[in-house]
């Protein structure tokens, strides 16, 4: 142990640096000196504090020197703090930092530091045992840095909104890990990073506060006193036991390892091996219900069956005459999501305590259950392959009666089971200028539709009413047609099938034309000749959504009211308007895909609608009604189903033959009546990808059992991390698990892209990961 005397040399050591450098000593730095004599004298663990946002440019040098002489003393530790804006910089902190890096013990941070700052402290590491970070700016947090010593890690208060593939790969001990109140929004990237921690025990996202709804149980009163206004004094008060994580080196008893201190905390607590709280803890006078509750809970004596409930929402259990109220406070989004509790629980097979309640073997064993009957672990049910197995027994033919369809199912589930998180490609030459003739604007789609027969070519419409036609794989253009001066936003466009050099593209001031993609130019120009090729149809004011029959034959084109207009492709002419079809306007009007004479048709009027042209639409073949205004409908590949997407995450799947409810995805809502959902078919009937206006997620479910496979957040760069948001998205017809999605940024001056996703590739941990963008809360209509 330091004595007396060795801390007294320390001091003077320091008085002489100072002198030596022209300063006064500084008065925090003494004052840690004299805090460790005092330590020491009551013989408590010689632990000095060191303020470093208290450390000014002059005291630099002669701290730094002092902290090598410390790294020699026998001084046990150094609780090392940053509690508001720091007057040195990156570059002076950082080594400041490290010069104590054998000694650390509690690193407690403030963000005041710049981004170079951070990419140091977490590629690097420390050597610290616990680090408590707040307010910090990395949205991406990626910790692959030497942290072999660290035990507890809360990162509490920061703007997080998702993890690296590698990060948490070198925290051998980290046995408590608190992200109450960050963006974390995914489970699967969650749960894949967290697996990465073999010590892992406690984890919070949330705290469950708990409390007796009734009066505290002594002499003068008895259970049986509670009352509601007891209940609601707790709710509208602050929480009474939890602390802020914030606080956690202030409530360390110096004296004590690390390890021990946090025991005493309120962020962690000893987990009994054998159910003896009951000989621990009994009621009396002076224990009340609450704690007796409370103390129930955390040791896993206190039933708990989690409801899906909004992290803001209460629930109450029973425990002989003494109610508990749980009440969640601090939650990350990540919390909302849907069997959120069970999911985790299931992922993470070493984790005792979640979200400050102790995980029982029912807990387990319910988790299982809910995981299974909500969630698939892998593509089609399948079990975990490697790769080249499956291409083994392929090439082999070894598994009797196995089809090829078999093998594909068996190699995607292979793949998908491999990448924590999947690829995401934004196009490339929507990242840079396109030099046209008169500006320098850059193409800004609005819409996109994959071409019916080539596999490397889509089709999008612009802002500014410009046609391009994409080799998405290349990143090159291949066909462009100019607005022609019209400069209105393209909404509808649709490939003919039969004659696949032709697509429609309908504009928002109600322009419709039939262009023959090779008749127009291969360069981004304005020439009118580009447009040679095309047919003008007449007009639907206000359009949003066009779509051609089985046969390119008809198209129909709907918008903002409660007409459908019909078009002859072959006469170039309309042939009829249906007049009030809904009782508000019609969002997306679509033929069925076999059919040339079924659609359907979707509007905020709630109700969805079948039509047959052989019956004179004038009622419908029956309606389906959604419990929001109905963004838009789609049939499945082989026509068997149609799926249609309300307000906020409705997104429901209804049989084409009658209308009927087959399956109700149960999105959880956010409680927006601006969030417009759409949703669309993957992998020909097996899969549907849903993604949603005022979100960054897109959520991949089976079309058959409504299990979520996983979701996909959409990653932007710099500030527009957390501002990311799905315009629109389509599956790709000839690629499993691939998909398109149109996002866009919330600024004006950041444009829209389009991003391809790839389920069963990996993303390039080394590359700058791509890109998600905010929709335009105008722009509700179309699909």
């Amino acid at each position: 142990m330091a004595t007396l005397t060795e801390i007294a040399t320390l001091e003077e050591k320091y008085i002489e640096l100072c002198k030596m450098h022209g300063i006064l000593p500084n008065t925090a730095i003494l004052s840690a000196f004299f805090e460790a004599e005092v330590k020491k004298s009551r013989n408590q663990r010689c632990i000095m504090n060191l303020y470093v946002d208290r450390v000014k440019y002059d005291d630099y040098l002669p701290l730094l020197e002092l902290c090598n002489e410390i790294n020699t003393s026998e001084v046990q530790g150094i609780d090392l703090f940053v509690r508001s804006a720091c007057s040195l910089e990156d570059h002076y902190a950082l080594p400041l930092i490290r010069s104590v890096n054998q000694k650390l013990r509690v690193v407690h941070l403030h963000d005041s530091f710049g981004k170079n700052f951070w990419q140091d402290v977490f590629f690097q590491g420390l050597s610290c045992k616990v680090l408590n970070v707040r307010s910090m700016h990395i949205h991406k947090l990626n910790i692959v840095g030497e942290f072999t010593q660290l035990h507890t890690l809360i990162l509490d208060k920061n703007r997080i909104v998702g993890f690296g593939e590698d990060c948490f790969s070198c925290m051998p001990k980290l046995t408590y890990l608190s992200m109450c109140d960050t963006l974390v929004s995914d489970l699967w990237t969650s749960a894949a990073a967290l697996l990465k921690l073999p010590s892992l025990k406690e984890l919070r996202f949330q705290i469950w506060i708990s409390c007796s709804d009734s009066s505290p149980l002594n002499s003068e009163s008895s259970p049986s006193s509670s009352t509601k206004d007891d209940i609601n004094t707790f709710i509208e008060s602050d929480p009474p036991v939890e602390a802020d994580m914030w606080d956690v080196a202030e409530q360390m008893d110096p004296s004590l390892p690390v390890e021990e201190t946090l025991h005493s905390m309120d962020f962690s607590y000893k987990i009994p091996e054998q159910d003896d709280l009951d000989s621990h803890v009994s009621v009396s006078a002076g224990l009340n219900g609450e704690v007796l509750m409370r103390e129930k809970v955390r040791r896993g004596k206190m039933p708990y069956q989690p409801k899906d409930v909004s992290p803001v929402d209460t629930f109450t259990r029973q425990f002989g005459n003494v109610g508990l109220k749980y009440i969640s406070s601090k939650a990350s989004p990540i919390c909302s999501e849907k069997h959120y509790r069970m999911y985790m629980i299931n992922s993470l097979p070493k984790l005792q305590v979640l979200d400050n309640l102790a995980i029982r073997k029912s807990d387990r064993d319910k988790a299982i259950e809910t995981y299974s009957a909500n969630f698939e672990d892998l593509p089609y049910k399948r079990k975990k392959e490697s790769v080249v197995r499956v291409l083994e027994n392929r090439e082999k033919r070894s598994s009797k009666g196995k089809s090829q369809n078999s093998y594909k199912r068996s190699l995607c589930a292979a793949k998908m089971g491999s990448p924590a998180s999947p690829l995401l490609h934004s196009l490339p030459f929507l990242s840079s200028r396109i030099q046209q003739e008169d500006d320098n604007s850059r193409l800004c789609p609005r819409q996109f539709e994959y071409h019916p027969l080539d596999p490397s070519l889509m089709v999008f419409g612009t802002l500014d009413g410009e046609v391009v036609v994409l080799n998405h794989e290349s990143g090159k253009i291949f066909r462009y047609i100019p607005s022609n001066g019209s400069q209105s936003t393209i909404l509808g466009l649709c490939w003919l099938k039969i004659y696949p050099s032709m697509v429609i593209a309908g504009s928002a001031n109600g322009s419709l034309k039939l262009y023959d993609i090779q008749k127009a130019s291969s360069t981004v120009t304005t020439s009118s000749h580009s447009t040679s090729g095309s047919v003008t149809f007449d007009e639907f004011d206000q359009l949003t959504s066009v779509h051609a029959n089985s046969t390119d034959q008809l198209f129909l084109a709907s918008g903002y009211s409660k007409d459908v207009a019909l078009y002859d492709i072959g006469r170039g002419t309309r042939l009829q308007v249906f007049a009030n079809m809904h009782q508000e306007h019609i969002n997306v009007v679509k033929f069925s895909n076999h059919s040339p004479f079924l659609f359907a048709t979707s509007s905020f009027d709630k109700d969805v609608k079948l039509w047959d042209l052989r019956q004179e639409p004038s009622r419908p073949c029956y309606t389906a009604s959604s419990t929001k205004g109905n963004v838009m409908v789609c049939f499945s590949p082989d026509d068997r189903y149609l799926l249609a997407s309300a307000v906020d995450n409705e997104v429901r799947q209804l049989l084409t033959v009658d209308g009927r409810l087959h399956l109700n995805f149960e999105i959880v809502p956010r409680v927006s009546s601006m969030n417009y959902t759409r949703s669309y078919y993957m992998n020909g009937n097996d899969y549907i990808i849903s993604g949603s206006c005022d979100e960054n997620v897109i959520r991949v479910c089976c079309a058959q059992t409504g299990r979520r496979l996983r979701d996909v957040t959409l990653e932007g760069n710099g500030s527009d991390f957390s501002m990311m948001y799905v315009q629109s998205l389509r599956g790709d017809p000839f690629r499993d698990f691939n998909m398109s999605v149109l996002a866009a940024y919330a600024r004006s001056s950041s444009l829209s892209e389009i991003v391809k996703v790839n389920l069963l590739a990996s993303r390039d941990s080394t590359a700058e990961e791509s890109h998600g963008l905010r929709s335009y809360p105008s722009s509700s209509m179309g699909g």
